[in-house]
């Protein structure tokens, strides 16, 4: 069973495509998932809280200088290069605003995994998901205030209130159920990342499913902005570590973390607080940015500096 499920979590980007391929040509099997979408992301986030170790929040703070290094460049570059991107392409205020909530989002639980099997640091990158997670109820809707408030009106509270309730409510209770029930739970640990897995992939098909007929209008630039603002990423998380001169496992999971966005949450923030257009790029994202790290896996695995004692299932979603 541990196979089946560490198989599936790795299989997450096929699931994406097939997820939204099915969307787009059945989207009346999705619809209905509209009323339940903050419930499915308040359940990713519990099952990340049931997996996540101890160690995630020592790591923290025994190595606080690195830690903090990552998370202001997780919410620096990636924020700006999508507001810098959204005006050299000239896009229309929906999708402005959804690259910009994107790029204000904090780093992928998915980034976990993607760093182990690329050779990278593990507990860096879960230390870094934690941190920017735990931050992203007051950075995500201040930043997207911030830099996309002449686009659209933001409603910073109702953001703040709803990234608390989907996001830190459901990771505590995760965490203290963890705590109360340790024992009872550790047999089926592993079944909450592939629930998370499965939840993000059935956020991605709603957005599909909403935007249909917008998807069929859009053009390739769209999807070339997501491709710069993803490699942007990848690159200055790469560059900022050299120029800190973090050792190579750290360099390569700063890359992933910072190119990698919480999606998910992007999506959700969007359909609730804006409209469907606003959430579509959040999903281009996704399917861009696994991609990409995919195919920095089967590169770096081959020549790894050291080994990454972290376990990337219990440690991600």
């Amino acid at each position: 069973m541990d196979r089946i499920l560490t198989g599936y979590n790795r299989l997450f980007v096929l699931w994406v495509v097939i997820g939204g391929a099915a969307a787009f040509f059945y989207p009346g099997m999705f619809l209905p998932l509209k009323n339940f979408i903050e419930y499915f992301f308040a359940l990713t986030m519990f099952g990340v809280g049931m997996v996540l170790k101890p160690e995630a929040f020592i790591n923290i703070f025994k190595n606080i200088k690195v830690v903090l290094i990552g998370v202001l460049a997780q919410f620096s570059v990636m924020p700006l290069s999508a507001f810098i991107i959204s005006k050299l392409f000239r896009f229309s205020d929906e999708f402005s605003l959804g690259l910009i909530l994107t790029g204000s989002a904090p780093g992928a639980m998915a980034s976990n995994i993607l760093s182990y099997l690329a050779g990278a640091d593990v507990a860096y990158s879960v230390s870094l998901t934690t941190s920017s997670t735990l931050l992203a109820p007051l950075l995500t809707p201040l930043l997207t205030l911030l830099l996309a408030h002449t686009i659209l009106d933001v409603p910073f509270w109702g953001m703040f209130i709803s990234v608390v309730r989907m996001v830190l409510v459901p990771l505590a209770l995760g965490l203290a159920a963890k705590k109360l029930f340790d024992r009872k739970v550790q047999p089926i640990a592993k079944v909450f990342p592939a629930i998370s897995t499965t939840f993000i992939v059935f956020i991605c098909a709603l957005v599909i499913a909403l935007n249909k007929e917008y998807i069929l209008k859009i053009d390739l630039w769209i999807f070339i902005a997501a491709i710069v603002l993803n490699l942007t990423g990848l690159s200055a998380g790469y560059w900022i570590g050299k120029a800190f001169r973090f050792d190579e496992l750290k360099k390569r999971a700063l890359s992933i973390e910072i190119g990698m966005q919480n999606a998910g949450l992007g999506s959700v923030l969007a359909l609730k607080h804006f409209n469907e257009k606003v959430a579509l790029p959040a999903v281009i994202f996704v399917f861009i940015c696994i991609f990409s790290a995919s195919l920095l896996v089967p590169i770096w695995s081959k020549s790894k500096p050291g080994e990454s004692e972290a376990d990337p299932i219990a440690n991600s979603n």
